[in-house]
């Protein structure tokens, strides 16, 4: 993984730090596992905008993601490395034994040409998907599942990966890269190996247009608008504005926002930093 910076021959490729693709091994994407993505830009059925900033943007389809790798013992060649334009990670087109085709996130080291698999008995190698009960301790994962079946949700973007550091009982103990450690049932599945891309977070769009590209409209900061737009507006001059807090009044700083009775919370063995 690599990026790749521009000589300045605009104002806007000056700053810019883009993706050098080195993994990407085609520009085509496999059109049977294509879907349709509607954009609403941030209008509710009425037409009226209920969510700020949001509009424009280039046309994508969306590309269909295997989470759950439900298919145990059936072996998998990758075919194509890809880039996805819904998610930070780049995905991996395999073609199993039996016909099918099925996309799923690209991890760290994957190559076209080697085999995956997932189910019981495969062996804990970059790219296999089994349950936590049979994954080595200290192991990297990513595409956890929270309930088993129901699909990895867990460590999906760029360069993320959780760890197995321990199990008790049925359960699993997960150190996920947020920092909080959480338990999760030994019967749930994870890949193994972190996830690919993991440069992304160096990237610089570069201009304001590029943003536009992505369907984000530019963003009105609080403290440019008037009393009855926003706590923090208001004032004689550049006035600061006050504790920084959204436009509801919730303190941006620090403030937990968690539900203390949520249910999931007795699985939490510590929270994130």
């Amino acid at each position: 993984m690599a990026v790749k910076k521009y000589n300045p021959t605009t104002p806007g490729s000056r700053y810019r730090v883009g993706n050098a693709f080195e993994e990407i091994t085609t520009a085509s994407p496999e059109k049977s596992l294509l879907a349709p993505m509607k954009r609403s830009g941030g209008r509710n059925s009425k037409g009226r905008m209920t969510m700020r900033y949001i509009g424009g943007g280039h046309k994508k389809r969306y590309r269909v993601i295997d989470f759950k790798r439900n298919k145990p013992g059936v072996k998998a060649t990758v075919r194509s490395i890809e880039y996805d334009p819904n998610r930070s990670a780049f995905i991996a087109l395999l073609f199993y034994a039996d016909g099918e085709k099925r996309y799923i996130i690209a991890p760290e080291g994957l190559k076209v040409g080697m085999v995956v698999e997932s189910g019981p008995g495969v062996a804990p190698e970059v790219g296999n998907a089994l349950v936590l009960k049979e994954i080595p301790l200290g192991s990297v994962i990513h595409n956890i599942e929270l309930d088993p079946g129901k699909g990895g949700s867990m460590a999906r973007s760029a360069g993320s990966y959780a760890q197995l550091t321990a199990k008790d009982g049925k359960y699993g103990i997960v150190k996920l890269p947020s920092g909080e450690t959480r338990m999760v049932l030994l019967t749930c599945m994870a890949t193994i190996g972190s996830v690919s891309n993991a440069d992304h977070s160096l990237e610089s769009l570069g201009k304001a247009g590029r943003s536009r590209w992505r369907g984000r409209r530019p963003r009105t900061r609080g403290v440019a608008m008037n009393p009855v737009d926003h706590p923090m507006g208001g004032g004689e001059g550049k006035a600061s504005g006050g504790h920084p807090r959204s436009r509801t009044g919730l303190y941006a700083k620090g403030l937990k926002t968690r539900n203390k009775k949520k249910a999931s919370s007795k699985f939490i063995v510590s929270k994130r930093k």
